[in-house]
C-alpha cells in the first residue's frame, strides 16, 4: 500500500525542512537532493530531481540556523546557560504545561520537589528536583535551538495531546514504544516551531525523578529529565540539586525506552533520507515510522 498523500502545506514544509538541513552541511551534499528526489514517497517523487535542485539553490544558505545539536543518546542535552546564542540546547517543557498527577493536572511551574507525578504506566513517582531555565530574545527571532516545538491538540492521536503542547526541540515524545526528539517530528502543520502569543520570554522546566520515565503532559506521553554528560549545568538552578543532595552525585539513569533521532546536521540528513529509503529497503525504521504516522495524522486533522 502506498503511503498517504500529505496535504500541500505539509509537503511544502517537509521539503523546506529537508532542504534547510541539507544547506547547512556543505556544497558537497547538493547531490543528496537528487538522491532524495528518487527515494522519497510517490507524493514527492512528482517534483523530480530538477525541482529538488531548484529548491535547494533557493534555500542554500538558509540552513545556517540548523547548527549542530548536542544530543547525548538519551534525548536530553544541556540547556543554554540563559543565552539564546549559546552552544547547547534545552530539553524541557514550556511554562504552563499541564502535568498529570494523582490529584489531576497541575501546571509544571506549580509543582514542587516531593510532589508526585503519574507515569504512563499508571505508577506515581515523587519529584526529586525541578530544573529551570529562562531565555530572552536577543534579536528579531528566536534561535531554532530554543524556540519551542508546538505539538497541536490531537497531533499524536485522538485528543492526544488534549491541548497544544510546547516542548523544546530536543525533548523526546513517546511514540510507538520509542522516544523521538520533537524536532524530528516537525511536519510544518500539526507539529511545528511556534510560541504562544504574548511570550517575550521562554521559560522551560523539567522534572527529575528517581528514574527516567514517561509522564503525561497535556495528556501526551513525554520523557522526564535524564542527567547525562554534565547537561545539568544548562539549568540556571543546577546548584540547587547539589545543595539538596550534597552526598549524592548527579544520577546516571538508564533510558526508559530506545531514543531515536539525530543530534547533528549530518545525522539529520541521514535520517531524512531513511524516511524515503525505508520503503525501498524493506527495513523498518522507527523514526521514519513515527514521522509517517504523525504526518498522516496531520492530514486527517487538516481535513
Amino acid at each position: 500500500m502506498s503511503p498517504p498523500v500529505q496535504p500541500p502545506e505539509v509537503q511544502s514544509q517537509a521539503r523546506r525542512h529537508f532542504l534547510g538541513v541539507v544547506a547547512g552541511t556543505s556544497a558537497k551534499v547538493a547531490a543528496t537532493a537528487v538522491l532524495a528526489a528518487t527515494a522519497v514517497p510517490s507524493s514527492a517523487q512528482a517534483m523530480g530531481a530538477i525541482s529538488w535542485l531548484k529548491e535547494f539553490k533557493e534555500f542554500k544558505g538558509h540552513g545556517k540556523g540548523h547548527g549542530k545539536g548536542h544530543g547525548n543518546g538519551g534525548g536530553n542535552s544541556p540547556g543554554q546557560g540563559g543565552s539564546p546564542g549559546g552552544g547547547v540546547n534545552p530539553v524541557c517543557f514550556l511554562r504552563g504545561t499541564a502535568i498529570q498527577t494523582p490529584d489531576g493536572e497541575v501546571p509544571i511551574e506549580a509543582l514542587q520537589i516531593g510532589d508526585e507525578v503519574t507515569t504512563l504506566s499508571g505508577r506515581t513517582l515523587p519529584i526529586k528536583w525541578i530544573g529551570r531555565q529562562a531565555y530572552r530574545k536577543s534579536g528579531s527571532t528566536w534561535p531554532d535551538s530554543v524556540k519551542p516545538i508546538r505539538v497541536a491538540r490531537g497531533a499524536l492521536g485522538e485528543n492526544t495531546p488534549h491541548a497544544d503542547l510546547y516542548v523544546s526541540p530536543m525533548h523526546a515524545l513517546y511514540v510507538d514504544d520509542v522516544l523521538v526528539l520533537a524536532k524530528d517530528l516537525v511536519n510544518g502543520c500539526s507539529i511545528a516551531p511556534a510560541l504562544p502569543d504574548g511570550h517575550e520570554e521562554i521559560e522551560y522546566f523539567n522534572l527529575l525523578l528517581d528514574r527516567h520515565e514517561v509522564i503525561l503532559a497535556a495528556g501526551a506521553p513525554a520523557e522526564t529529565y535524564r542527567p547525562l554528560h554534565g547537561n545539568q549545568e544548562g539549568f540556571s538552578n543546577f546548584v540547587e540539586y547539589e545543595r539538596l543532595y550534597p552526598d549524592q552525585p548527579w544520577p546516571v539513569l538508564a533510558a526508559v525506552a530506545p531514543v531515536v533521532g539525530c543530534a547533528g546536521v549530518r545525522e539529520h540528513v541521514t535520517a531524512l533520507l531513511r524516511l524515503g529509503l525505508g520503503h525501498l529497503t524493506g527495513r523498518p525504521d522507527p523514526l521514519a515510522a513515527a514521522y509517517t504516522k504523525l504526518a498522516a495524522r496531520a492530514q486527517e486533522l487538516a481535513h
